[in-house]
């Protein structure tokens, strides 16, 4: 495995980015190592600056369901980048990407385009609070909902405690609206609306949790969220930039049945450039500037290459009604094979999986809140990490992230995978 050009490039980059990244997780930091510098994407495998080449379960973090270089993808923002790359003014593409999400998420009434997860969930919140007079919103534990400052914020020592800034630069007072609950936990979740639920603006939660490893919900906690925040009249917001799309045509919020205030969209919404979106209930979206006096605005919100992108996307995973099916096929051998691998080899392991999202655990499961995935063996998972990508498999660099499996993904790609995981351990 040549790895010259991407140490070179990272010593340029680390004299000119902070920590030579532009995003945290990608310089390697919790496996140790030079990061890849990915310089080309087909398919289920990409290249990086060395020539190397790796099946991908990275996905850009999610949003390369379709794999890389889909050529309906491509073509259509050729397209559209031939007639100008942005006007800052509306365009027809996004009056039919909105009604290309509205079809499979009816619940989104109304939807307002931004650029990114972090500006949907910063703005949903923003919007929850503005609609209901009320200030303090509600998170999860291990439940990741971009970096806003109110959202930056880890539980405290016990149940019903404020939240404190798990960043520099976030006040501690801002924190403070932020409570912070246990995912999966009913008992918990039910205190802490009996203490605050008259001053809670809004709860928001992942319907599947990815960024400390994926953790499904519950039943009873999904009841228990739609309940309570019925009663006390708090929103309801599904955090779906991760699961949008992915777990289903209309998300975790068809696989799960869920029936929430508000949803947020990115990752494949922009089928792999910058797009996301927040969306919910008519009469609440009209709190929103111009109609509303929820100020929230965008210089690139509404693009539209990534229009385009995501609207290509969206008509592809529409239109091939067998898309899903073959996601949950391979993610379900992935995980058996895995399973197999690692139980010859004698490493205590815990596999969750949901759909075409996966999480290798090492730690005995079950695997059912953020506590149980903190046990996980973070030196297990290197090896398991760098004996994938020395094999040429390459698999997020992070014992707290969810692997991502694409449409592109066939057998040979799961062949080579079992056998770089065999040799992890060998």
């Amino acid at each position: 495995m040549r790895t010259g050009k991407s140490q070179e490039l990272f010593k340029r980059a680390r004299n000119l980015l902070p920590g030579g990244v532009s995003s945290p997780v990608r310089a390697f930091g919790s496996v140790g190592g030079t990061p890849l510098f990915l310089v080309r994407g087909e398919g289920s495998r990409v290249w990086d600056a060395d020539g190397n080449q790796y099946v991908d379960y990275v996905g850009s973090w999610g949003p390369m369901i379709l794999g890389h270089a889909r050529p309906e993808v491509i073509e259509a923002v050729r397209e559209t980048a031939a007639s100008g790359l942005g006007f800052g003014a509306p365009h027809p593409l996004e009056v039919e990407l909105a009604a290309t999400v509205q079809r499979v998420y009816p619940a989104m009434e109304r939807l307002r385009f931004v650029s990114s997860g972090t500006e949907a969930t910063m703005s949903a919140l923003r919007l929850a609070r503005g609609y209901t007079g009320r200030d303090y919103i509600l998170k999860f534990r291990g439940n990741y909902h971009g970096h806003a400052d109110g959202l930056l914020v880890e539980a405290g020592s016990g149940a019903l405690t404020f939240g404190q800034p798990s960043s520099a630069g976030v006040p501690g007072d801002y924190a403070k609206l932020t409570l912070v609950g246990e995912y999966n936990d009913p008992e918990n979740l039910k205190e802490i609306f009996r203490e605050y639920g008259e001053r809670l603006a809004a709860v928001i939660f992942e319907p599947v949790v990815g960024n400390a490893g994926v953790i499904p919900p519950t039943p009873e906690f999904l009841e228990a969220l739609h309940n309570l925040t019925r009663e006390y009249g708090a929103l309801l917001i599904a955090d779906e930039v991760m699961t949008g799309f992915r777990l289903a045509p209309g998300g975790a919020t068809e696989r799960f049945g869920l029936e929430p205030d508000l949803i947020t969209l990115g990752k494949i919404l922009g089928g792999g450039l910058p797009a996301a979106a927040y969306g919910g209930r008519a009469e609440i979206m009209a709190r929103v500037a111009p109609e509303g006096p929820v100020y929230q605005a965008g210089t690139l919100s509404g693009n539209p290459l990534a229009m385009a992108a995501g609207l290509a996307t969206l008509r592809v995973l529409q239109t091939e009604p067998d898309i899903y099916d073959r996601l949950e096929n391979y993610g379900a051998k992935l995980q058996a094979w895995l399973e197999e691998t690692l139980g010859r080899a004698g490493v205590e392991h815990t596999i969750n999986r949901v759909g075409s999202m996966l999480t290798v655990f090492f730690t005995s499961g079950p695997v059912r809140t953020f506590a149980d995935a903190s046990k996980t063996n973070t030196e297990t998972f290197k090896r398991f990490f760098h004996g994938l990508l020395e094999n040429g498999v390459y698999w997020p660099p992070s014992a707290f992230e969810s692997a991502f499996i694409s449409a592109a993904h066939g057998e040979e790609d799961l062949e080579k995978t079992l056998l770089a995981a065999r040799a992890a351990f060998s």
